[in-house]
């Protein structure tokens, strides 16, 4: 039940903070691949330190050259 319920949290986060629900790709695997890229953005604002998705959105949003900083090698 447990399982249950963190899926339909991660699915209700994907759909408010980032919008899934108002996407419009719909065939092929496209979906599946956002979908992928979503979780990834999530995981990877997490791993940086993110706590609040939607303010992580927003930043990223507004200051798209930092979101190359998720992606950095770390030493």
């Amino acid at each position: 039940m447990r399982e249950h319920w963190g899926i339909e949290a991660l699915h209700h986060l994907r759909d408010v903070t980032l919008r899934e629900d108002a996407s419009k790709i719909r065939t092929g695997s496209a979906p599946r691949v956002m979908a992928a890229l979503r979780n990834t953005a999530l995981a990877l604002a997490e791993l940086v330190g993110w706590r609040n998705h939607a303010a992580a959105v927003d930043h990223y949003r507004s200051h798209p050259d930092h979101a190359l900083d998720l992606i950095k090698p770390t030493t």
